[in-house]
C-alpha cells in the first residue's frame, strides 16, 4: 500500500508525527496509523494545559475496530485542541497530516525531536511492518 508522508513532519515509532510551527509542535497520527485503525469514530483530545511526557499514553482514538492510545511523541503543555474533531473524527482518516491533527502542544525540550524518525527513515520503517 503507497502511504502519504509529510516531509515536515518527524515520526515516532507509535506512528505519531510532530510537526514545529512557530515555536508550537502540532501532533497527530500518521496515514499509515489512519489505514490500520480504519474508520475513526471518536477522539478524546487531552484538556488543556494537561503536561505531556514523551512516549506516554496521552489520548484515545477509537474507531469501528478498536480502542488505540496515543502516545506523545514529545513533552509538553496542550495549548489547543482540534475542536473540528468534535464533529468530524473522521478527518483523521480523510487529512491526517492537515485537518486531522490532534492537538498543539508547548514544546518542553526541542532536543526531543532529534530522537524522532524524519519522513525518508519513517517510510522505510513502515515498509518493515
Amino acid at each position: 500500500m503507497d502511504y502519504r508522508f509529510d516531509k515536515s513532519a518527524r515520526y515516532s515509532k507509535s506512528h505519531e508525527w510532530v510537526r514545529v510551527e512557530g515555536g508550537e509542535a502540532v501532533i497527530g497520527v500518521s496515514d499509515f496509523a489512519q489505514h490500520t485503525l480504519s474508520d475513526v469514530v471518536f477522539v478524546d483530545l487531552p484538556p488543556l494545559g494537561k503536561e505531556l511526557r514523551k512516549e506516554a499514553a496521552c489520548m484515545v482514538i477509537e474507531s469501528v475496530k478498536a480502542a488505540e492510545d496515543v502516545f506523545a511523541p514529545v513533552s509538553g503543555a496542550v495549548i489547543a485542541r482540534n475542536p473540528a474533531l468534535e464533529k468530524q473524527p473522521a478527518l483523521v482518516n480523510s487529512d491526517p497530516y492537515g485537518e486531522g491533527w490532534l492537538i498543539r502542544v508547548k514544546l518542553a525540550d526541542v532536543k526531543e525531536l532529534d530522537a524522532l524518525m524524519d519522513a525518508d527513515a519513517y517510510t522505510a520503517y513502515v515498509a518493515t511492518l
